[in-house]
């Protein structure tokens, strides 16, 4: 009979261990990238709330489709997802991500701050620009990035280059 009625010892480790394979992991967090996403996630999630609660409702959508870019990024990243699509170009989706956010935000900002009177509609346009600010380091950061890469020649360790392997050709048939 106690059997039944005893407690189990580990009744909220299933539920533990998926919570935290949600979560990013303290090393990306602390990254500067994951702290950008964060800064990101949150900014255009309080701008969509901000927006829709204003008369300005009309451009509620971009801060809802950031958020939800943004949080996919920062997903991605932080469970190594984007790890496992190489195919898939992570670096230029992220910078044209940012680079059409960042512009956008900027534009509904201005309107909701010139055009409308409320002061939800002030506010979103403020933490519009915010976000405008924390896009805009984003992909500059990501842009170095890239930069960086070409000028090495976009070699990469993983693979030998096409000079060595035409020196290795040249070796093999002497």
């Amino acid at each position: 009979m106690g059997d039944i009625e005893a407690p189990s010892t580990n009744s909220n480790g299933p539920r533990q261990s998926l919570l935290l394979s949600i979560l990013p992991s303290k090393e990306f967090v602390s990254s500067r990238k994951g702290m950008l996403l964060i800064a990101e996630v949150a900014l255009s999630f309080v701008a969509f709330i901000f927006f829709a609660a204003s008369t300005a409702a009309a451009f509620v959508t971009v801060p809802l489709l950031e958020f939800l870019a943004a949080l996919f990024l920062l997903f991605a990243y932080s469970t190594k997802f984007n790890e496992r699509f190489k195919g898939f170009l992570w670096p230029l989706t992220d910078f044209l991500r940012c680079v059409s956010a960042s512009i956008i935000f900027f534009i509904i900002s201005i309107i909701a701050v010139s055009k409308y009177a409320g002061g939800a509609s002030k506010a979103a346009g403020i933490f519009g620009f915010i976000a405008t600010i924390v896009f805009a380091l984003d992909f500059y950061l990501i842009f170095n990035e890239l930069a960086n890469f070409l000028k090495q020649g976009g070699e990469s360790n993983e693979e030998p280059t096409r000079q060595q392997q035409d020196e290795f050709s040249d070796s093999d048939s002497d």
